[in-house]
C-alpha cells in the first residue's frame, strides 16, 4: 500500500491506482519526502478523463486506416495578375495601413521550443541566425515590431509563448538585451499547458523516479495561453482586434503585413491563414481544403497518395495550398470560442522521450519510444464563419530553421535572407552575382529598423552601395564590409 506524507494526499495516489497508473510510484519508497511532495504536485495537474481520451487515440493509431477524405480545395486569394486583383490588394494595403496606425494589431509569437535539433543549448528563439551580426531569432523579430512601431507612431502589445523548459530562459534573455529596444510594457509572456506523455501501453512516462514526462500541448495551446494568460482582455483594452500570430523559428516572416490584414479585415474573418504553393506532391506540408464544407487543413501523413498526387485539368496539383503557420486572430473569436470550451482534437506524435528503466537509470533511447499528445492551432479553422487564405511567395515569406543540417538548415535560411536582400539591391540597380541555382554567393543582413521591405529600402538607398559577399546595413544605413563569422 502506498502511503502519502499527508493523510489529504491520499485519495489522490488512490486515484492514480485506479486509473492503471500506478508505475508512477515505483520508485516512492526511495524518494525523499521533498520529491514526493513534487511528484504529487505533477500529479494533481494531470486530467485522467483527458488520459483516457489519450489512450484510445494511441489505440487507433497503432491501426492507421488513411481513406479517401472527400476534400475539395479551399478558396485562395491568388498573388496579383490581373488589373482587377492588384487594384484590390491595393485596397486591402490601405485597410491594413490604416489598421496598423490606428493600434489595432498585435502580435502573437509561439517560442515554446528548444534548440536541440540545431545543436544549440536554450531556447529557440535566442539562436544566433544572423552570421554576420549574431543576431537571435528573437531580435529579427523584434527590430521587426520595433520598426513598425516607428513607422505608424502606435504601441504594438508584443506577446511570446513559452513552454515549462524554456520560459524562465526566454524572459532573463529579453531582459539582458533592453527587449531589444521595445517598450518592457508592451512586451509580455504567456507559458502553454503541458501534458503528459504515454508509454505503447498507455501508461504515464517519467523522465526521473520523482518526475513524470511532460511536454507543451503544441502550437493548438496558443489559443488557450491566449484565454489563460491575460492576452484577450489585453486586447479588449487596447481596442486590438487582430493578432498577427506566427513561429520562432520562421526567418523570412513578414510581421504585421498590412495588405494581409487588409484582407482579413474587409472580409470580417474570424481567423485567416497565409499559402505557399508546394514544391511537390510529397512535401511535408498540411493542406488547405474543405472537408464536409468545413475548412481545415489535412496533414499530409492522413492523405492517401492518389489524393496527394492529384491534378487539375491544366496539370497543377489539385491540393497545392501548403499551410505554413502564419495566421491573423480575431481576440473576439478566441473568446467566444474559450467560453465554450475551446476543444481542439489531439493528435499522436511517435517520439523519442527519456524514460527511468527498470534499473532506475535514465534513458536517452535512440528510436521512439513513446507517444506525446498535440494540438495544431489550425484545426480552429473549422470553427471559423469566414477566413482568408492568401497566397505568397516562398522565397519572400517562409524559411524555417529547424534542423541542424540540411533542409530548413541555419545554412539555408541564412541563404533565403541573403537572397531576399539581394532582390532589394538588384532592384536598386546593384549588380549581385547568382549561382546557377540562383543562390548568391556570400551573406546580407539589413536590419528592418532600416528598411522593413523591399519598398521602403527602395526610397531610401544608400549611396554608393554597392554588393559585396559580406555586407550588413543596420538601422542608420551605415554599410558595413566584413567577413561573416
Amino acid at each position: 500500500m502506498i502511503r502519502a506524507p499527508e493523510p489529504q494526499d491520499q485519495p489522490l495516489i488512490e486515484t492514480v491506482v485506479e486509473h492503471g497508473q500506478e508505475q508512477i510510484f515505483t520508485w516512492w519508497d526511495e524518494l525523499s519526502p521533498e520529491s514526493r511532495r513534487n511528484l504529487l504536485g505533477q500529479v494533481r495537474t494531470l486530467d485522467f478523463d483527458q488520459i483516457r481520451t489519450f489512450r484510445r487515440l494511441l489505440d487507433a493509431s497503432k491501426k492507421p486506416c488513411r481513406k479517401p477524405l472527400h476534400m475539395a480545395p479551399a478558396e485562395v486569394i491568388r498573388m496579383s495578375r490581373s488589373e482587377e486583383e492588384i487594384r484590390a490588394r491595393e485596397e486591402a494595403r490601405q485597410a491594413g495601413e490604416e489598421a496598423l496606425r490606428g493600434g489595432r494589431a498585435g502580435v502573437f509569437l509561439v517560442a515554446g521550443g528548444q534548440g536541440t535539433r540545431l545543436g544549440f543549448e536554450g531556447p529557440k528563439g535566442c539562436f544566433p541566425i544572423g552570421r554576420m551580426t549574431g543576431k537571435s531569432l528573437f531580435a529579427m523579430h523584434a527590430e521587426q515590431i520595433l520598426a513598425a512601431v516607428r513607422h505608424y507612431g502606435v504601441r504594438i502589445p508584443w506577446t511570446i509563448m513559452t513552454s515549462e523548459g524554456n520560459d524562465a530562459e526566454t524572459r532573463e534573455f529579453f531582459v539582458r538585451h533592453g527587449h531589444f529596444g521595445l517598450d518592457p510594457a508592451d512586451v509580455s509572456f504567456v507559458r502553454q499547458r503541458m501534458l503528459p506523455a504515454l508509454d505503447a501501453e498507455g501508461r504515464i512516462l517519467l523522465d526521473a523516479k520523482d518526475h513524470l514526462f511532460m511536454s507543451p500541448n503544441g502550437h493548438g495551446g496558443a489559443l488557450l495561453a491566449m484565454a489563460d494568460g491575460g492576452v484577450l482582455d489585453d486586447a479588449r483594452r487596447r481596442g486590438v482586434d487582430v493578432l498577427s500570430y506566427f513561429q520562432v523559428d520562421n526567418v523570412l516572416i513578414r510581421i504585421l503585413d498590412p495588405v494581409f490584414i487588409g484582407y482579413h479585415l474587409m472580409a470580417g474573418a474570424q481567423m485567416s491563414s497565409k499559402m505557399v504553393t508546394k514544391r511537390h506532391a510529397g512535401e511535408k506540408l498540411g493542406h488547405f481544403g474543405r472537408v464536409d464544407g468545413r475548412l481545415c487543413v489535412v496533414e499530409y501523413s492522413d492523405m492517401l497518395p492518389e489524393d496527394m498526387e492529384a491534378r487539375t485539368p491544366d496539370g497543377r496539383l489539385k491540393y497545392e495550398a501548403g499551410s505554413i503557420g502564419i495566421h491573423l486572430i480575431d481576440p473576439e473569436f478566441v473568446e467566444r470560442k474559450a467560453k465554450d470550451g475551446l476543444e481542439l482534437p489531439f493528435h499522436v506524435a511517435h517520439k523519442k522521450i527519456p524514460f527511468v528503466s527498470e534499473s532506475g537509470e535514465r534513458v536517452e533511447p535512440d528510436e521512439p519510444n513513446g507517444y506525446k499528445f498535440e494540438t495544431f492551432i489550425f484545426d480552429a479553422l473549422r470553427e471559423t464563419a469566414s477566413s482568408v487564405i492568401l497566397e505568397v511567395r516562398r522565397e519572400e515569406e517562409f524559411s524555417p530553421v529547424k534542423n541542424r543540417y540540411g533542409e530548413d538548415s541555419p545554412e539555408t535560411a541564412r541563404r533565403d535572407l541573403t537572397n531576399q536582400f539581394a532582390g532589394w539591391l538588384e532592384a536598386a540597380g546593384v549588380r549581385v552575382p547568382r549561382d546557377r541555382e540562383g543562390n548568391v554567393p556570400g551573406v546580407i543582413e539589413i536590419s528592418p529598423l532600416y528598411a522593413r521591405n523591399r519598398e521602403e529600402f527602395l526610397e531610401k538607398i544608400p549611396e554608393g552601395i554597392r554588393f559585396e559577399p559580406a555586407l550588413t546595413l543596420d538601422a542608420d544605413g551605415e554599410q558595413t564590409n566584413r567577413e561573416a563569422v
